[in-house]
């Protein structure tokens, strides 16, 4: 059987985001109790999430592994946590807290209301944004990363299996088929990309060709 190791219990992670909270937004006195089921809840789908990952980190083949001092991982949890108080708890003002938190800690900005997949992977995010998109599981977005709208507020459609390397970008009208690799300072916008490609250049010269790997075998499980 599959076992959860934390790096501290829920109810000391409870407390520990929020001072962290209280800290970083001294305007009102957020309570443990408040965050303590959305905790929970976060808590179940990062072990989910992370039962996917196939890095040593995330899931060493026996446990699956959250350390809230690996700043990837407590990105992914944060971007839970405030996913899931904004649709389970209705509680806007809270979900946007945890948000900015996140944006505070990482440099990563995932708005709470972005549905990021059940199965993806951070890698070093400082300065990415994933906005409204259309995202499929086993997505993975590395350093200053943008998935984002043109503007006619149209937003990307990513397929299984994307993988976004440092610097690259999908802006707009973009269709991706699934696994495909956004090479590094790749920009594509309002753009259909077909599947298996790995993916150069910057718009409106954008060039592909045939992967030779999975994203999904490398990275996931």
């Amino acid at each position: 059987m599959t076992m959860f190791k934390l790096s501290m219990d829920q109810s000391s992670l409870v407390k520990y985001v929020t001072k962290q909270l209280n800290f970083h937004f001294p305007d009102g006195d957020i309570r443990s109790e408040c965050l303590s089921s959305a905790v929970e809840k976060a808590l179940k789908r990062t072990e989910y999430c992370f039962s996917k990952v196939n890095l040593k980190y995330f899931f060493d083949g026996e446990s699956v592994i959250f350390n809230h001092l690996n700043t990837d991982q407590y990105a992914m949890f944060l971007y839970y946590l405030s996913n899931t108080i904004w649709r389970e708890e209705k509680d806007s003002i809270l979900a946007s807290k945890v948000y900015y938190l996140n944006k505070a800690l990482h440099g990563f900005d995932a708005f709470y209301e972005v549905d990021l997949p059940d199965i993806f992977l951070l890698t070093h995010p400082v300065g990415t944004v994933l906005g409204r998109g259309t995202y499929q599981n086993y997505f993975i977005a590395y350093q200053r990363v943008t998935v984002g709208g043109n503007p006619k507020l149209k937003y990307p459609t990513l397929g299984k299996g994307v993988a976004m390397y440092g610097g690259s970008a999908l802006i707009g009208n973009c269709q991706v088929g699934d696994n495909c690799l956004i090479s590094i300072g790749t920009i594509v916008m309002d753009q259909q990309i077909p599947q298996n490609m790995v993916v150069f250049g910057k718009y409106p010269d954008v060039s592909y060709k045939k992967a030779k790997r999975s994203v999904i075998d490398r990275y996931f499980i």
